[in-house]
Order: structure tokens, then C-alpha cells, then sequence
């Protein structure tokens, strides 16, 4: 291999000096060795934190102008972003078409591995012309290696249509799709060659974590750092919404339940019933005036 061979290769896929022979230390070493290799992730996930908002902004511009929030990817990342657009509809209260996923291979590639999936181009722009992509909504495309085929294909008709679109990769080598935004958190050779679940799929999950909740809360989903538009669809999450209720409606159970109660299981309007006593119409009113921000409801100061 030539050093011009080296340089195009992800770093991914580079072998890491520091783990050469984990194969035969003790557990409590190896436990060691992963321990201070993921160390390394955050300090790699911060340096993108301005590539980050500059991702966010934009999620937040495709929400408002009603658009979605679109994850492509293959293998663990397709994975992580099924994960994320999964749990947005339980913990904001969002439609589930509010942000979605698509994963080479399909719902099958969730658990099994589909071979051959991710080195198909077109099937990323026909997964999104199957969802009917437009130009409101934004693409993140989620690759650790930065060049998977079903990913490429799926930016390059994002951008083709005139939609935002951000790159997730940690992969500082090599020629990388075009984007508006790329996030490329430099997390080194994994601690087993090539295994990118590893300290890859952990700064995408990280990354994919404050994208998505940091842009629900811009969007009013969540009231000092309580998940007031939570849907309560199970008995684990019917307790989160009293104690939420409690917590920011400065009140004690009993009147949390029963402004639960009146509020028909809405949250948010639960505490604006709790904070001022007013009769259930206006506070919704109120709620819908102030765009569904809690804290503008309540006319509290806007701390930006």
C-alpha cells in the first residue's frame, strides 16, 4: 500500500496502534483500553459543535417552513437513526412523519444485516422519492466512512431538488459528498479495525441526540428541561406526566392529576392550568398564541 493509498483510506479502517494486541490482556485491561478510547470521542464531538448548530438551524428552518427531518444511512448508522426518529414521537409528542429514518435494506436491515444493501446507490434517491422528498424537507446522511453508496446517492438527489442536507461521518480522509453541512468528528482508528459501532456510532448517537432534541426544544417541546408535549402511553410514562406536572406547575400531586385530568392528558396545558387557574379554552388559546412556548404563555422572560 502506498502512502497516497493510506491517506484515501478512512480512518475507520486504519488499525489503532494503542489496541494491537487486545487479544490477549485481561478483561479488566480491555475494559480499560475501551475506557480510554471513548474518552477520545467527546473531545472530537465538541470540536463540530459549530458544524452541529449550523445542522441544527437548518432542521429548524425545514421545520418551520413544514417540512421533515430525514436520516439516511446503512448498517449501525441507519440503526442509529432509526433509533433517534423512533423516540421522537413518545418523548415530544411529535407526528411520527416529523422525522424519519431510512435504512438500506429496509425494515429487514433494523436487525439482520441485508448485504449488498448499502452499495446501492439509487436506492437511496428511491427510498426518498418513495416518501415524497421535497425541497422543505432536510437530509442527514449517516456513513462513519463518509462514502457509502446508498447515502451518496440519497444527498446527491436531496441536493439535486434544491433540499438542506448535513453529512455525519467521521472521516477526515478522502473526497466526501457535497453538503451544506458537514459534521466529522475525527474519533481515530477503532479499538477492533473497521468496527465503527464502536467510537463512531458513538459520536453519531451523540450528535443525532442534540440535533433532534435541541431542535424540539427550539421548537417549543420542552419547558425549562421538562418534556411537557411527553405522551403518556404507558403507566411508566402516565407517572413522568404527574411528576412533570408537579414539577412545572409548582403544585402537589393531587392538583397535578386532577389538571391532568382536565387538561385531558395534555401536559403542557396541564401546568398552564396549574400556574394561572384559567378555564381550559383560554389557556389553549393561550398556548396557541405563543406558538406553543410555555414559558411565553406564562409572559416569562425570554432568556436568549
Amino acid at each position: 500500500m502506498t502512502s497516497s493509498d493510506t491517506n484515501r483510506q478512512a480512518l475507520t479502517e486504519t488499525r489503532n496502534p494503542r489496541t494491537m494486541y487486545i487479544d490477549r490482556v485481561s478483561t479488566r485491561e480491555a475494559v480499560k483500553i475501551f475506557i480510554n478510547e471513548d474518552m477520545s470521542v467527546f473531545k472530537a464531538v465538541e470540536a463540530c459543535s459549530e458544524n452541529i448548530s449550523q445542522a441544527i438551524e437548518l432542521v429548524l428552518t425545514a421545520f418551520r417552513n413544514g417540512g421533515r427531518l430525514i436520516y439516511s444511512g446503512a448498517g449501525t448508522s441507519g440503526r442509529l437513526g432509526v433509533l433517534d426518529a423512533s423516540e421522537c414521537p413518545p418523548t415530544f409528542g411529535v407526528n411520527p412523519e416529523m422525522v424519519m429514518a431510512l435504512i438500506a435494506g429496509g425494515q429487514k436491515a433494523v436487525t439482520s444485516a441485508v448485504e449488498g444493501a448499502e452499495d446501492n446507490m439509487d436506492a437511496g434517491r428511491q427510498d426518498l422519492e418513495a416518501i415524497k422528498f421535497c425541497k422543505n424537507d432536510i437530509l442527514i446522511g449517516i456513513t462513519a466512512s463518509g462514502t457509502t453508496p446508498y447515502v451518496t446517492g440519497g444527498l446527491n438527489h436531496a441536493r439535486a431538488i434544491g433540499a438542506a442536507t448535513v453529512l455525519l461521518t467521521c472521516n477526515p480522509y478522502g473526497e466526501l459528498p457535497k453538503t451544506d453541512v458537514l459534521i466529522n468528528p475525527a474519533v481515530g482508528p477503532e479499538v477492533i479495525t473497521g468496527s465503527t459501532r464502536l467510537k463512531s456510532g458513538t459520536a453519531c448517537k451523540i450528535v443525532l441526540n442534540m440535533i433532534s432534541s435541541i431542535s424540539m426544544v427550539r421548537m417549543g417541546k420542552v419547558f425549562e428541561n421538562l418534556m411537557v408535549d411527553l405522551m403518556a402511553t404507558n403507566k411508566k410514562l402516565q407517572k413522568r406526566a404527574i411528576r412533570i406536572v408537579m414539577e412545572g406547575g409548582r403544585v402537589p400531586n393531587y392538583i397535578a392529576e386532577a389538571k391532568l385530568q382536565e387538561a385531558e392528558g395534555d401536559v403542557k396545558l396541564a401546568i398552564l392550568l396549574a400556574r394561572t387557574e384559567l378555564p381550559v379554552d383560554q389557556a389553549r388559546m393561550k398556548l396557541e398564541q405563543a406558538e406553543g412556548f410555555l414559558y411565553k404563555a406564562l409572559g416569562e422572560i425570554d432568556h436568549e
